[in-house]
């Protein structure tokens, strides 16, 4: 496994992270001892991706839903109607 100290890291850290994308794990040392190891993310590691709409056409929401319930809720906080019928 490739060691590289942290200046040459710096230098190069694009091509070091596309080699250790491909597989090609390395190790970052200072002063000739190792600091840390980058290895690549494994696909279990990976988050999932969110899609927007998945669930198109599964979820109605009603032409009243900012006005549903509104007498209960009034009454509850205001003990009467604020819109009058």
């Amino acid at each position: 496994m490739e060691t590289v100290n942290i200046h040459e890291a710096k230098t190069h850290l694009s091509r070091l992270i596309e080699k250790a994308s491909k597989g090609e794990a390395f190790i970052i040392g200072k002063a000739g001892m190792p600091m840390v190891k980058v290895v690549p993310i494994d696909e279990a590691d990976m988050p999932k991706k969110r899609r927007i709409g998945f669930m198109k056409g599964e979820i109605v929401v009603p032409d009243d839903f900012d006005t549903m319930m509104a007498d209960e809720i009034e009454e509850t906080f205001y003990g009467g109607s604020l819109f009058p019928k």
